[in-house]
């Protein structure tokens, strides 16, 4: 039996990560959207990927005014789910959403108003989004966090949540994603994908580290920044694969790519239990976290264009099988997705 669920869609992977369970949902669902041209790219050129759906749009709330905005949100979605309560389609059971911890408080029943909400579900691998994990700690009834979560940097939230906590075993990537083909030979010169953040996220700003000027050196640059890219956002994961080398600020984009099997080199000095698994897996990341870094940038780019020319001695690690574990998760059958 379905359960009608509002689905939160705030940042373009976690369209691509919830995108083959929303097929599988009902014509009933909804979905909350956050206002950002690449989510908007995906949902306005997602068919055949994503299913037409009811959906509200609501702000970012990042930057000035960036509490104004979230109490905005919080009340479009609580107007958002109360009419569509009386559509005639049946009350809203689920609520589903990937680091957004705003539309659960908005579900949330209140003493003096019930909620027909009773599953509210947070999905997280970035263990230092500690402001949204405060917030989702009040709302949420169940946490999806990966096997390679690390505790001590999650602030105290797993230890102290008292929902439901279920574990999976892969990456995010491993959902939305398939082993691709690498090419056989590099190209001359090398054709890099570089993705470069805008920054003014809430837990982001003090990972950002500047991209050296001479990090393009010598290489055909792609450019896919936030919010200007010029291709299919949904067509990125194949030019990830096509591409000989990556070079990115984005540990999302990093993940992804190095699971493909292309060289990346992130430049960040964001700390995550999914690089480190990629790390002990053998997975083609180079990370260069700064100045602080204990290596210098010019031996650690070094490294990476070798790397470039290496990738037929990779041996490719298991690929586990999150996707139908993700599915189970919420009443799926294997055989649907």
């Amino acid at each position: 039996m379905f359960m009608r669920t509002c689905w939160v869609l705030d940042h373009p992977a976690h369209v691509r990560l919830l995108s083959t369970l929303m097929r599988e949902g009902t014509t009933a669902d909804l979905i909350v959207a956050c206002e950002r041209s690449e989510v908007r790219a995906m949902i306005e050129q997602g068919d055949g990927r994503l299913p037409r759906r009811q959906i509200l749009w609501v702000p970012r709330p990042v930057g000035q005014g960036r509490y104004r905005k979230a109490m905005y949100r919080v009340r479009s979605v609580q107007r958002f789910l109360r009419a569509t309560s009386k559509d005639g389609q049946g009350p809203v059971q689920r609520i589903v959403s990937v680091g957004a911890p705003l539309e659960l408080m908005a579900a949330k029943s209140r003493w003096w108003q019930r909620s027909s909400i009773t599953e509210r579900w947070y999905i997280s691998d970035t263990e230092v989004n500690h402001t949204a994990h405060k917030l989702a700690k009040k709302a949420a009834t169940d946490l999806v966090i990966p096997t390679h979560w690390r505790e001590d940097l999650d602030g105290g939230f797993t230890s102290s949540f008292k929902g439901n906590i279920h574990r999976l075993d892969g990456l995010h990537a491993h959902v939305h994603l398939a082993p691709h083909r690498r090419p056989t030979k590099v190209s001359d010169p090398p054709r890099i994908i570089v993705r470069r953040l805008k920054g003014g996220g809430i837990h982001d700003d003090d990972e950002i580290v500047p991209v050296p000027e001479d990090a393009l050196d010598g290489v055909m640059a792609t450019i896919a920044d936030e919010d200007a890219y010029e291709g299919s956002p949904w067509d990125l994961d194949r030019e990830l694969a096509a591409h000989d080398g990556v070079i990115t600020q984005s540990v999302t984009l990093a993940s992804e790519a190095a699971l493909l099997g292309t060289p990346t080199l992130l430049i960040s000095a964001a700390e995550r239990g999914f690089l480190d698994r990629l790390e002990r897996e053998g997975a083609p990341l180079f990370r260069w976290k700064g100045e602080q870094d204990e290596v210098e940038w010019g031996a650690i780019h070094a490294q990476y264009l070798a790397g470039l020319h290496l990738t037929d001695a990779l041996e490719s690690a298991e690929w586990p099988d999150a996707k139908h574990q993700l599915a189970a998760l919420f009443g799926l059958r294997n055989d649907e997705i």
